[in-house]
């Protein structure tokens, strides 16, 4: 995220609890401290939020592979708490087909290209 929170999406929050993942490491992330040497390295990176599909991202060293995977920003939704809880389910939705797709294709013949056509399948 290029301007991130100060806190976690309460709605993000639940589901993330909800699929498992270890409250006590969830915080909003600016996408800059992946860009830093001592990150991990990057093969892939895919974008997702339509508000963010225009600003300009930051230097990955090794040059990986890019695409724009887009989904409306749940956080922007109007409505009641289901009407959001729901949409942020339908984003993680989204994104589990998307990424089951990727971990089907055999390492080797992945690229750009290919990380943009998994967009168009779904």
């Amino acid at each position: 995220m290029s301007t991130p929170g100060t806190s976690v999406n309460p709605f993000a929050r639940e589901l993330a609890i909800e699929m498992g993942y270890d409250e006590s490491k969830l915080r909003s992330k600016s996408w800059d401290e992946y860009g830093l040497p001592e990150a991990p390295k990057m093969d892939f990176i895919i974008t997702v939020c339509d508000n963010a599909a225009g600003e300009v991202c930051p230097y990955w060293p090794g040059k990986p592979a890019s695409a724009h995977w887009g989904f409306p920003d749940p956080s922007q939704t109007q409505g009641t708490d289901e009407d959001k809880r729901y949409a942020f389910r339908e984003v993680m939705i989204g994104l589990k087909k998307r990424i089951d797709l990727l971990a089907d294709l055999p390492l080797e013949t992945l690229d750009a290209k290919t990380l943009k056509e998994i967009h168009t399948k779904i």
